[in-house]
């Protein structure tokens, strides 16, 4: 096992050799808000990592990853993003799925999901939100129902990211007769989306971008051996999902944040808006809170919550200073109809980041239940 620097050197020689050429083009193409982005050159540039091993790193080595320590996850994630390259487009497959699977699959679900994952042979997308069922999961009404070898769904899920680009949803489904409440009766369950029953709806964002959209499921069907876990104990695994999900991945996520502080501390300079010293102290906060969720990050034993309630809060602030920066002219399009310049898509996209994932009104209440032992919220 090489150490972490010897590692986190062949990751930088690595992207250093290979982000060039037909691929060279793709650097900063993509992320949130432009999920649309060069998405079938990005899906080519990651088949070529898988090609040559470098996906799915922190994987155990006999499910086809490398066996990284979390500190070589970090220099990876740091890495990628120091070199620019494209965002990923497997990333809920490989960093949300896999590790669930990993953990809690059965040894035949490894052998089917696993392997398609780390060649990036299949896209995944996440089943858990539906109208009125945000952050509060354990309120899901969509229903799976056991036929025969089979299951049966019938339901509707909404702000599923990247669910036309996927082959696969993991969905959190009702399985238990009605009457059964809460976390109680929830089955997490692997569907393919390209079946009867199945229709995809993209949803228009702020920002003009689809990649969120609406899945409805009307008697859709997957095999009864797609439930990971017990039936009735999706709940369990949903929550294990969303562990991964905000996970040491951040930690690349928090260089694309260092890249956006520094082009807007960059920009007050140039426009003059650094000499108002309220935009100055503004900057300065930005910069020490993010030093602060680096940090906190590094120390590896923060609740997952807290963890996304901090880069969160953080993000959508750096996205409102971003339009006060630019002043009155953050209020035009950069062209028609709705052409978004860097900062526009920043403010309007990162509106998003306290709702997805768990909106911070969750993500306080588990805080205040769970981590702190305070009486629970009183509900209907």
């Amino acid at each position: 096992m090489s150490t972490v620097e010897e590692f986190r050197t062949e990751v930088r020689d690595w992207l250093r050799a290979h982000l060039t050429g037909e691929f060279a083009a793709l650097k900063g193409r993509g992320g949130p808000g432009r999920e649309h982005e060069a998405f079938a050159e990005r899906l080519a540039w990651e088949r070529h990592m898988a090609a040559h091993g470098w996906t799915c790193v922190g994987w155990p080595e006999q499910y086809g990853g490398r066996g990284a320590s979390i500190e070589q996850q970090i220099a990876f994630h740091e890495e990628y993003a120091l070199a620019d390259a494209p965002a990923r487009v497997n990333h809920i497959g490989e960093q949300l799925l896999g590790p669930t699977l990993i953990e809690h699959g059965t040894e035949e679900q490894k052998a089917r999901f696993l392997p398609p994952i780390r060649a990036v042979e299949e896209l995944w997308c996440q089943g858990y939100s539906e109208p009125d069922a945000g952050s509060d999961l354990a309120n899901v009404r969509t229903r799976a129902v056991r036929e025969g070898d089979e299951w049966v769904v019938t339901g509707q899920k909404i702000w599923t990211s990247l669910a036309h680009e996927s082959q696969w949803c993991f969905v959190v489904a009702r399985t238990e007769a009605p009457g059964a409440r809460r976390h109680s009766g929830l089955s997490y369950l692997l569907v393919p989306l390209d079946r009867p029953g199945v229709e995809i709806r993209p949803i228009v964002q702020l920002t003009g971008t689809r990649e969120f959209n609406e899945v409805f499921f009307d008697g859709a069907r997957t095999p009864a051996s797609h439930v990971v876990g017990a039936p009735g104990d999706g709940w369990r695994i949903a929550m294990a999902t969303l562990g991964y999900e905000r996970g040491v991945s951040t930690l690349g996520q928090q260089v694309g944040f260092r890249r956006e502080w520094e082009g807007l501390a960059e920009l007050a300079r140039r426009n003059g808006t650094l000499a108002d010293p309220l935009i100055r102290d503004r900057l300065v906060q930005a910069w020490i809170g993010l030093e602060t969720l680096r940090a906190t990050a590094l120390r590896g034993d923060v609740d997952a919550s807290t963890a996304k309630l901090a880069w969160s809060h953080w993000h959508r602030d750096l996205g409102e200073l971003a339009m006060d920066v630019c002043g009155a002219a953050s209020t035009l399009a950069a062209g028609a109809p709705y052409e978004l310049d860097d900062w526009q898509r920043l403010f309007l996209f990162s509106r998003a980041d306290t709702v997805y994932a768990g909106s911070s009104e969750i993500q306080r209440n588990i805080i205040a239940e769970r981590v702190l032992g305070l009486p629970k919220e009183a509900r209907a």
